[in-house]
C-alpha cells in the first residue's frame, strides 16, 4: 500500500517527509482512543493503556525492524515509496553508476546503519517520552510545594479522624520507610526536571533548522539522525519496488529452509510463520486504516457533540402580563406618559422593578423610601430596585 505524493527526481519533497515523519503520531493518537474505547467494555484493557509507551514501542519495534530488513525503509517511509540509502562522498566523479549529480553516491543499507535507525526511530522516542513523563510529575511535585509549602501535608493525605498519637506514629513510620533508592530516584528527578527544557528546546530547535534547510534545498538530511547516520531517504523507482518484493520472498523461503525438526514440527513452524507473514503482510493496510478510522471517528462525535452542546434557537417567549392594580393602590391615569404620584408629565422617568411601572424619579424615591413598597401594587420595593430609563416612550 504506497502514497504517492508526487515531485520529480528522487529526493522526496518536503510534504512526503513531513507526512512519514507525523504518521506514527497520527497510528498511536488511534490505537489509543481504540483500546480506550474498548477497555469501556473490557477493563482488563486498560493495563495496556497504563503502559502505552512500552506497548507502542513494542509495536513500532517489530514494524520498523520487519520494515527496515524488507525494504530498507522505515514503517512510515514505506507507505509513500520512499527508501533509505547510504549517502557516501564519490570519489571518482567520473563514476556511471552514480546517479546523483552533487558529488553524492548511494548504496544499500549497512548492517550497523539498519540498527541504528532502529534506535532512533523507536529507542529514542521511547526515552524522550519516558522524560517528558518525568518532567511534567516534577513540575507537577513543585507547584504543589509552591502551594502547600515543602514540609506541608495536602489536606487529603491527613487523616483528622484519627487520634493526635496515631498520626505522629503513623509520619515517622513514614518517614523512616524513605530509603536510599527513594532519595536517589528523587534526586534524579530533579535533574530531570532542571535538564530537560535545555535538552527538548535543543532538540527542538536542531528539527527545525534541518526542515527548514530541506525545505530550501540547503542540505539533504531531514533531521539530525539521518545526518548522524549518513542515510539519505530518496524516492523508490518501479525497479526497486520488484525488487523489494523478490527479496521478501527469498529472505521467507531461506527461513523456511532453516526449519529443523519433525514432519509435524515443520509444519507447526510453516503455519506460524505464514500467519507471521501475512500478519506483516497487512499490518500496514490495517494500521493506516485504523488511522482514516479514528480521524473519521473523531469528525462524527466531534459532530455530534457540537450538535447537541450548540443552544437550540426557540422563538422569544411572550411578555408576562401586566401586574394587577391593588385596590388600596393609587390608580393609573389615562395617559401613559403621567406619573401616577405627582399627575405631571413624567421628569427623569425611572422604572420599579418588582412591577415595571414608571414614574418620576423623584417622587417614586421619596415615596419608596417612605413605605417600602411600589405605589400602584402594594409589592414590597426598595430604593436599589429603582431603575433609571433613558428612553421614556
Amino acid at each position: 500500500m504506497l502514497f504517492q505524493v508526487g515531485g520529480q527526481g528522487t529526493r522526496p519533497t518536503f510534504f512526503e517527509m513531513a507526512a512519514a515523519q507525523q504518521l506514527p503520531a497520527s497510528l498511536r493518537a488511534a490505537l489509543t482512543y481504540s483500546i480506550g474505547v474498548l477497555a469501556l467494555r473490557r477493563p482488563f484493557l486498560h493495563k495496556v493503556l497504563d503502559y502505552e509507551d512500552e506497548f507502542f514501542s513494542l509495536l513500532m519495534l517489530v514494524l520498523e525492524t520487519h520494515s527496515l530488513r524488507t525494504t530498507d525503509a522505515s514503517f512510515s517511509e514505506s507507505l509513500y515509496g520512499l527508501r533509505r540509502r547510504a549517502a557516501k562522498i564519490r570519489t571518482n566523479k567520473a563514476d556511471i553508476r552514480s546517479k546523483s549529480s552533487d558529488g553524492i553516491q548511494h548504496s544499500g543499507l549497512e548492517r550497523r546503519q539498519r540498527v541504528l535507525s532502529v534506535v532512533f526511530l523507536v529507542v529514542l522516542p521511547y526515552f524522550k517520552s519516558k522524560l517528558h513523563s518525568i518532567y511534567n510529575k516534577e513540575r507537577e511535585a513543585r507547584l504543589q510545594a509552591s502551594l502547600w509549602g515543602p514540609g506541608e501535608e495536602r489536606f487529603e493525605d491527613v487523616d483528622y479522624f484519627d487520634e493526635g498519637e496515631a498520626s505522629i506514629t503513623t509520619r515517622t513510620s513514614t518517614e523512616a520507610e524513605a530509603t536510599m533508592r527513594t532519595r536517589l530516584a528523587k534526586h534524579i528527578q530533579k535533574i530531570i526536571g532542571a535538564c530537560y527544557p535545555w535538552i527538548h528546546a535543543t532538540s527542538e530547535g536542531l528539527t527545525f533548522t534541518y526542515q527548514l534547510l530541506y525545505l530550501l534545498d540547503a542540505t539533504g538530511f531531514y533531521s539530525v539522525g539521518l545526518h548522524a547516520l549518513g542515510i539519505h531517504v530518496c524516492r523508490a523507482t518501479g525497479q526497486e519496488l520488484m525488487d523489494t518484493s523478490s527479496r521478501i520472498s527469498k529472505i521467507r523461503s531461506r527461513e523456511r529452509e532453516r526449519l529443523r525438526g519433525p514432519p509435524w514440527l515443520k509444519a507447526v513452524q510453516g503455519t506460524l510463520l505464514k500467519c507471521t507473514y501475512a500478519l506483516l503482510d497487512y499490518a500496514q493496510t490495517g494500521l493506516i486504516a485504523a488511522v482514516f478510522i479514528f480521524k473519521m471517528m473523531e469528525w462524527w462525535y466531534q459532530s455530534a457533540e457540537e450538535r447537541m452542546s450548540a443552544p437550540t434557537v426557540y422563538p422569544p417567549p411572550p411578555p408576562p402580563p401586566p401586574p394587577k392594580v391593588a385596590k388600596d393602590g393609587i390608580p393609573l391615569p389615562p395617559d401613559r406618559t403621567i406619573c401616577p404620584l405627582c399627575s405631571q408629565k413624567r421628569a427623569n422617568p425611572s422604572v420599579v422593578t418588582v412591577s415595571g411601572f414608571v414614574f418620576c424619579y423623584a417622587c417614586i424615591h421619596k415615596y419608596v423610601s417612605q413605605y417600602k413598597r411600589c405605589p400602584i401594587t402594594l409589592m414590597p420595593a426598595d430604593i436599589e430596585q429603582i431603575r433609571r430609563l433613558f428612553h421614556d416612550v
